[in-house]
């Protein structure tokens, strides 16, 4: 078994961190830049940024941001959100982020991801996925911060944009989002079966047990949380020394 990855996301808006429930409800979680170097000590794997407003807004990410985290942090860092353009991406890369994230804007156009895997190859290259369950073994992606379904399958996407040069997947469960009820074990495991590529899973992380779940029954190459991590409820290190109880091998 390869080595698993815990990733801190860092929701925001405003130029703040926030964190809601199933994409609403918001409320402030504290700095980007002094949450980033703090996982950053704490041996966070990567970093995720998601600008989750700068889409719905019409505005671009925030750079400055960007930029004070790549002085701030020495591990790999993604960045999405608002990301429309390969002009857009170059920007984000320039900034020092190691990866960007891509969702409606690749949605809308499908052609940016093969732009941009491209001119700076796939593993630059994060399709970010947002999935609600709408029958009882079907789930669709949404855009537009989850506001709205596309209609479209999540399997159907997931494998077009692997197709066009996405060289990762985030699966954000939205019915989980927030709940701490544990990753959507299903979903993740279906879209990790179909594709050649990296499957972060997020959404419901709520205890040590739901890390070890995602990546033994949902075969996800990484984990990602927001709340536990960002109020303390669970340190890294801790929920790393679980999964090597576990015998998950991860990143000392």
């Amino acid at each position: 078994m390869l080595t698993k990855r815990i990733i801190p996301c860092l929701d925001m808006t405003e130029g703040k961190v926030v964190k809601g429930i199933q994409f609403v409800e918001f409320r402030d979680a504290g700095d980007p830049v002094k949450l980033a170097k703090k996982y950053n000590e704490e041996g966070a794997d990567e970093l995720v940024f998601l600008d989750i407003t700068a889409t719905v807004e019409n505005r671009n990410i925030l750079i400055d941001v960007v930029r004070k985290t790549a002085q701030m942090v020495t591990i790999p860092f993604s960045v999405g959100g608002g990301i429309r353009t390969k002009e857009d991406m170059k920007q984000i890369l320039r900034a020092g982020a190691d990866k960007v994230s891509v969702n409606t804007g690749a949605f809308n156009n499908p052609k940016l991801i093969s732009e941009c895997a491209n001119i700076f190859g796939s593993q630059c290259v994060v399709l970010s996925m947002d999935v609600r369950k709408v029958t009882t073994d079907r789930w669709n992606v949404f855009i537009n911060g989850g506001r709205t379904d596309t209609g479209v399958s999540v399997i159907k996407w997931a494998k077009k944009a692997v197709s066009l040069g996405a060289g990762e997947i985030l699966l954000t469960s939205i019915d989980r989002d927030g709940t701490k009820k544990g990753f959507d074990v299903k979903i993740t495991r279906k879209v990790s079966q179909i594709v050649s590529v990296p499957v972060i899973a997020s959404g419901g992380a709520g205890k040590l047990e739901d890390f070890a779940e995602i990546i033994l029954k949902g075969i996800a190459d990484a984990a990602l949380a927001a709340s536990l991590f960002h109020y303390g409820e669970l340190r890294i290190k801790k929920v790393k020394d679980y999964l090597q109880s576990q015998n998950i091998p991860v990143r000392n």
